[in-house]
């Protein structure tokens, strides 16, 4: 059968094409676009100004840097701190957990607003587990038996559990600081399990610590790989952010460029 094209018909067809062809341009232009937005999530037993040296280095280059203050009482509730934060930014977010609030980020991770999240010397856990069930085959580090419970459910780290495995290898004056800043956390915020892990679905980075001594070393290696993250070895302790900020704003903005991005694992 000899299908006939009127010159009506032709003309319909080149319409269409000159609507549609820019538009499909415009929109791989955009999925391309680096992101604007980065939101740093702290750890456990800190605050904010975890990334007080970061935060400048980014903000230099043009970015919307905004850190999360986490409460430390529940899970949940440092969960629905980081979304408040995700909804209050225009556009694509880059999420970056510390420590525990690579936990924090797994899960709220899966708000549609993030592209992509950046995990720095981290709890990355899978579902159904948590950052205290990620960490028992590797057994207690030397920052953990530094551990004291409170009466109403909260731990803190001893002066000694700050100053010689938290941030060893920070000057003392800001040590110091840690100490004096150092945020309770509620220990069963620990155990929470994760519902759904978002770097089952989006590209992950990750900032390992060699010489960490909060969070096993081997464990973090370990994780990265099993996230298919691209990762990053730095001989720091367990604040790379603060002992080499330079290298883990760098870390960050390459994952905020778009450029080679890591393939998610598969389910």
């Amino acid at each position: 059968m000899k299908i006939q094209l009127t010159t009506f018909s032709l003309f319909r067809i080149s319409l269409m094409l000159a609507c549609v062809l820019p538009l499909a341009a415009n929109a791989q232009a955009i999925a391309t676009q680096p992101i604007h937005n980065i939101v740093l999530v702290h750890g456990a037993w800190a605050d904010g100004s975890s990334w007080s040296k970061v935060v400048p280095l980014l903000e230099k280059k043009g970015f919307h840097v905004t850190c999360v203050q986490n409460p430390l009482t529940s899970f949940a509730d440092d969960v629905a701190a980081t979304k408040r934060i995700i909804d209050a930014q225009n556009g694509p977010v880059l999420l970056v957990g510390h420590s525990y609030g690579g936990a924090v980020i797994t899960e709220a991770g899966n708000d549609p607003k993030v592209e992509g999240l950046v995990y720095v010397a981290a709890f990355a856990p899978d579902k159904g587990e948590s950052s205290g069930s990620l960490g028992k085959p590797y057994g207690a580090t030397p920052g953990v038996t530094e551990l004291r419970p409170l009466g109403d459910g909260f731990l803190v780290l001893t002066p000694k559990g700050v100053l010689d495995d938290f941030a060893p290898d920070l000057p003392i004056g800001e040590r110091d600081i840690l100490l004096a800043t150092q945020t309770p956390t509620q220990g069963a915020a620990l155990g929470t399990e994760i519902s759904t892990a978002a770097w089952r679905t989006k590209p992950s980075w990750f900032v390992i610590a060699s010489n960490d001594r909060m969070i096993s070393p081997d464990q973090e290696r370990v994780t990265a790989k099993r996230m298919g993250a691209k990762t990053l070895t730095l001989p720091t302790s367990h604040v790379p952010m603060l002992s080499h900020p330079k290298e883990v704003a760098d870390f960050i903005m390459q994952a905020a460029s778009g450029q080679s991005n890591p393939t998610p694992p598969q389910n």
